[in-house]
């Protein structure tokens, strides 16, 4: 399955390099942090954490963008354990979530009648997780205690935009995955 994937997010991003853009929204590279939600980064905590985003968005179509994207998010928990052969004491649990994946935008720019300071979009994302589980040295007990989210995803995103000049805006991306706030720098238009 994950083969598939990865062959489909290169054909996509094959297909989205050697598009033809109408529209200037795309060359754009998109940096930010995020807090993943109550549920965590797409099931695999139990809390809110702390995610850095990157992308890189290319024209497509008038008014629509597709951008391939990388995440990463870590975090640890200690876990107190032990039974008749170890003797009970705090274990740390730490994992890290990377997932990659193609992020679709739609702007509507034109129907709201925008200022060209500012971009308003909806946007989808598809992707899959990439997930490293380590225990400390010593722990014996189930790993399978927290439990783990789903490899592939699907998220909805609506945002917004402002440009502080050609070359430079700030945005805000809400996330049914992660909300991001960060920067955009774009190519050459």
């Amino acid at each position: 399955m994950k083969k598939h994937q990865i062959i489909l997010f290169l054909f996509s991003f094959i297909l989205v390099y050697n598009a033809s853009a109408q529209e200037n929204y795309g060359s754009t590279l998109n940096f930010g942090l995020g807090i993943g939600g109550q549920t965590g980064y797409y099931g695999y905590a139990n809390r809110s954490l702390p995610v850095f985003h990157l992308n890189y968005e290319f024209d497509v179509a008038k008014n629509f963008t597709l951008a391939p994207f990388i995440s990463v998010s870590s975090f640890s928990n200690d876990y107190y354990w032990g039974n008749n052969n170890n003797p009970y004491r705090f274990y740390t649990f730490r994992e890290t979530v990377i997932p990659i994946g193609l992020k679709g935008s739609y702007y509507f720019d034109d129907l709201l009648k925008a200022n060209s300071k500012w971009d308003f979009y909806l946007a989808g994302s598809l992707g899959f997780a990439i997930v490293s589980q380590t225990w400390d040295n010593g722990y014996n007990g189930d790993k399978n205690y927290y439990r783990s989210g789903n490899a592939v995803f699907l998220d909805i995103h609506i945002g917004a935009e402002y440009h502080f000049n050609r070359r430079l805006g700030a945005f805000l991306d809400l996330s049914s995955g992660v909300s991001t706030l960060g920067l955009a720098i774009h190519g050459t238009k």
